[in-house]
């Protein structure tokens, strides 16, 4: 095993941390009887026509004196695409439930302006459509994801926009492309039918909401040469029934998944800061990730009922931390920043995602760019990467990987009287042959002293990076850039097929064993 030396911020965290260490084990089954693929979908993201996420922050447009490609920032794609972003929500959201998406297409000067009535009241003058969102998405190597308009739009909508982005033959929707410049189709592949229909894509209910699913989806042209992945708009957290009464009424051939939103919001009406929070506010959004677990695992107990074979997917198409804006920003643009508490959400999340890679076959980070739990910040030409974009690139290393089953027994991190788990986990191992084991701790004062057993392995090193920071309120600003970013982890011990470490108070670590 090579021997990195740790910087002096994590050798200060050991020795202040070493009085306060509690224990977790990790059993790890290295050579599973099944095998479930950790799809790389799990790992999307989301561009809503939101603030500053599209205009402003992916789209400047081609006059702009910052380096673009067609309007589009260079530094922004090439930042995604080391963190191998596999898909790409959009256009929303609540925004696509009033977007018309024919008003986005063609010579960008006569293009109609709309107002964003969702967010903000802005004027928009839809230079960036269809065309430039679906050659963004190939900048990207990215799948697109097109959230179609059911709120305010009709049947006739959605399947003219199918066949405009798909159709190869003569049509008069691949006509109108070709006059628009792409003569080949793109083949999108994921198409939402709407977006939380019930709230403000409708105000449905479950049963009307069903029947309109089963009307858009009948009408959308689909073929051998570009199947369509068609994805239900789903519940709002824990709303089991609305699983239910989808999986129950919509016939499973012209259903591929059906969503899920969860944020962790401490309270919608009393949010707290995005950066000054106390550590009981810490506890109550943990206590909100935490509940990941206990929303996909009783969703699938759903839809195992409809269907044991799990051929629908669930997809959670919305999900991460929700504060109060920054001070002096506007209200309806949700722009916020990223501390080492977003950190532990996406530990905790993706780890959730991975465990439940058996039903969890997409999910998308809201959002991407200047909105809620970015991945990145923008503020003209400056871009940073935050703390819940070096998670996300930490693991990758999960994606199309053969999921491990592991047994986590845990200490709990304590606030008051309350309390949770400590350590999240959870491990794979990738087409080359290495094993990867991600771990969160979300204990601000204890570090914990964690013993992993690997059952039918074999392995002669191991390697690790870590991330984390001496306060957890700490972030990444346009004045330091890299306060906090991963480094070398080597404080993990290999003897045989067991692994000892210290993950410190408020840490993610990812190890490699070969």
């Amino acid at each position: 095993m090579k021997h990195l030396r740790l910087p002096l911020l994590l050798l200060c965290l050991y020795a202040t941390s070493a009085i306060n260490a509690q224990q977790a084990t990790v059993m790890v089954n290295a050579s599973p009887g099944s095998a479930t693929t950790i799809s790389k979908h799990i790992y999307g993201h989301f561009a809503e026509h939101l603030g500053r996420c599209i205009y402003g922050g992916f789209y400047v447009g081609d006059t702009s004196k910052i380096p673009n490609t067609a309007g589009v920032r260079n530094d922004i794609v090439e930042a995604l695409k080391k963190l191998q972003i596999p898909n790409l929500r959009w256009p929303g959201g609540c925004f696509a439930d009033t977007y018309h998406w024919k008003d986005g297409v063609g010579p960008k000067d006569k293009r109609p302006s709309i107002v964003n009535t969702n967010w903000g009241n802005v004027t928009e003058d839809n230079s960036f459509g269809t065309h430039d969102f679906l050659n963004m998405c190939k900048l990207l190597n990215a799948d697109p994801y097109i959230s179609g308009n059911v709120g305010s739009g009709t049947a006739q909508e959605l399947a003219d926009w199918v066949q405009y982005t798909n159709f190869e033959n003569k049509s008069p929707m691949s006509d109108w492309r070709r006059q628009n410049g792409q003569d080949q189709p793109w083949n999108v592949k994921f198409w939402g039918i709407g977006n939380e229909a019930w709230g403000c894509g409708g105000n449905m209910t479950a049963e009307y909401y069903a029947n309109e699913y089963r009307k858009f989806a009948t009408f959308m042209p689909n073929s051998a040469k570009a199947p369509l992945y068609r994805i239900a708009s789903g519940a709002s957290g824990a709303d089991y029934n609305w699983t239910e009464t989808l999986m129950k009424n919509i016939p499973h051939w012209m259903l591929s998944g059906v969503g899920v939103h969860h944020y962790s919001v401490i309270d919608w009406n009393k949010k707290s800061s995005a950066t000054d929070y106390s550590e009981a506010q810490y506890f109550l959004t943990m206590k909100e990730a935490w509940k990941m677990e206990e929303i996909v695992t009783k969703h699938a107990a759903v839809m195992d009922k409809y269907d044991p074979q799990k051929k629908v997917a669930m997809i959670v198409d919305e999900w991460g931390g929700w504060y109060d804006v920054e001070p002096n920003t506007n209200p309806g643009f949700l722009y916020q920043q990223n501390t080492m508490r977003d950190a532990m959400i996406a530990g905790i999340t993706l780890n959730t995602f991975n465990n439940h890679a058996d039903r969890v076959r997409m999910a998308n980070l809201a959002q991407c760019v200047n909105v809620l739990q970015a991945v990145i910040l923008t503020d003209k030409e400056k871009m940073i990467l935050t703390p819940t974009y070096h998670v996300m690139e930490m693991y990758k290393v999960h994606q199309d990987a053969t999921l491990l089953p592991i047994q986590l027994a845990t200490s709990d991190y304590v606030v008051g009287t309350e309390k949770l788990p400590a350590v999240t986990a959870s491990a794979s191992k990738d087409a080359g042959g290495k094993t990867h084991i991600s771990l969160t701790n979300i204990d601000t004062k204890n570090t914990q002293v964690i013993t992993i057993n690997i059952e039918g392995g074999q392995y002669t090193s191991v390697t690790g990076r870590i991330l984390t920071s001496n306060k957890l309120q700490n972030y990444n600003s346009f004045e330091e850039p890299d306060k906090i970013k991963p480094a070398a982890f080597n404080g993990a011990s290999l003897k045989g097929n067991a692994l000892t470490l210290k993950l410190p108070p408020f840490s993610v670590v990812v190890l490699e064993l070969k």
